[in-house]
């Protein structure tokens, strides 16, 4: 918790503005299925492949999950096919990418990779 971002929110705290702390518990493997099923369109068991995946980088962190779905979707390793008429991803690739270990490190990977004119 010895953090920039954690220090700016306890900062946020101390200047008197009101804040809500939200935690969340851990997803099951099965809610996370059921969760990208009805994101995507898709029967479970058409995407218990993805979810196995997701749910294994991400632990059943429901933050992470959302936001891994987002970056997939664009990096271009979940993405709509056409032809199929449904979404198709890149189970290798998406192995294979890195995922911070903690929801702080994760935001502030995601805060920089925005566009400079945006970060300032």
């Amino acid at each position: 918790k010895d953090h920039d971002l954690w220090n700016m929110l306890h900062s946020i705290h101390d200047f008197g503005v009101n804040t809500t702390k939200i935690e969340l518990d851990f997803l099951e493997k099965e809610t996370v299925n059921l969760m990208i099923s009805k994101k995507l369109n898709m029967l479970p068991r058409l995407t218990s492949t993805l979810a196995e995946i997701v749910y294994h980088k991400t632990k059943g962190n429901p933050f992470f999950v959302s936001q891994l779905m987002v970056g997939l979707s664009k990096e271009g390793l979940l993405r709509p096919s056409l032809s199929r008429c449904r979404w198709e991803w890149d189970g290798e690739k998406i192995q294979e990418r890195g995922l911070p270990d903690d929801v702080v490190s994760f935001l502030t990977a995601t805060l920089n990779r925005l566009p400079i004119d945006v970060l300032s």
